[in-house]
């Protein structure tokens, strides 16, 4: 599959929106996430009145929501009808989230589940940590030692069972145990606010991150001050210079890295970053799949 022929979701806030061919088409309402099944079928929505921030997909089919105030939900009919995991809200540590904007509250930033175990999901709070489960949510262990507290993305290898990656806006980790515990994954960068992330399916000592200095350049509206960055074993190494636009989606696909800014510009390099074309321009690209 090629840039010319790949198919790509994004959300931009206002919509979710389908690009395929050059073409843009609009697929759905109102949507700061989304997730792909593995039967194609594009999920933009969560709970009928919830503020949805993270959607996710698990390899039995469940779709899995989470939100603001932080709670996670599972749908088991697509969509239909959802049922709430408040074992999340029994994590010991929950008092004392807080999402810096708004400190009276957090939300579930990221939800990972296990593409080898529909049991094992990792749920990313910002801010507040990496929680992890390995009964589909009946019961979660606290925040996981070694991973950043200000989680931002979470990722999974599809092939490489065990190996799991974060980036947050402490810098970035990741782990070789299922994500029961982590390392940092920080050398060669020169900015540590990072926020998307993609992972190389067919090499799992290589992935991708973008970074800022920190949040008020990466939110700003203004100059980003951002990077992004590739690392194939250690350390990482920057693909571009200095970005006036925040990438905020990053998704890796059949040979292809993918690039989706604040600003609504999508990108796709076929050559892992060295070089990139145009593909669509949108009114902001928040989550790509």
């Amino acid at each position: 599959m090629t840039t010319a022929t790949a198919t790509l979701y994004a959300a931009t806030g206002a919509s979710l929106v389908r690009i395929s061919g050059g073409e843009v088409e609009q697929v759905g309402g109102s949507a700061r996430c989304l997730a792909v099944a593995p039967d194609g079928t594009v999920h933009g929505q969560g709970p009928p009145g919830a503020d949805v921030f993270s959607l996710a997909v698990g390899p039995d089919g469940a779709v899995w929501a989470g939100t603001e105030p932080s709670a996670l939900f599972v749908s088991r009919d697509g969509g239909e009808s959802w049922e709430e995991r408040t074992a999340l809200q029994q994590i010991p540590s929950k008092p004392r989230w807080s999402f810096p904007p708004r400190p009276w509250t957090s939300h579930v930033r990221w939800i990972a589940p296990s593409p080898h175990d529909p049991q094992l999901l990792l749920v990313g709070i910002e801010l507040g940590g990496v929680m992890r489960t390995t009964d589909a949510g009946a019961s979660f262990s606290d925040h996981r030692p070694g991973a950043q507290l200000d989680c931002h993305c979470l990722a999974w290898h599809p092939t490489a069972e065990g190996r799991a990656y974060e980036t947050a806006g402490g810098g970035a980790a990741w782990s070789a145990d299922g994500g029961e515990s982590w390392e940092p994954a920080d050398e060669g960068r020169d900015r540590h606010y990072c926020w998307a992330l993609a992972v190389d399916p067919d090499d799992p000592d290589r992935w991708w991150c973008s970074a800022s200095v920190g949040p008020m350049a990466a939110h700003g509206g203004r100059d980003a001050q951002a990077r992004i960055y590739r690392r194939q074993g250690s350390p990482w190494e920057p693909l571009t210079g200095e970005l006036g636009r925040m990438p905020y989606a990053l998704l890796a696909r059949d040979g292809v890295l993918y690039a989706g800014f604040a600003d609504g510009l999508v990108q796709a390099s076929e050559d892992g970053g060295e070089s990139w074309e145009d593909l669509a321009f949108l009114p902001a690209v928040l989550a790509l799949g």
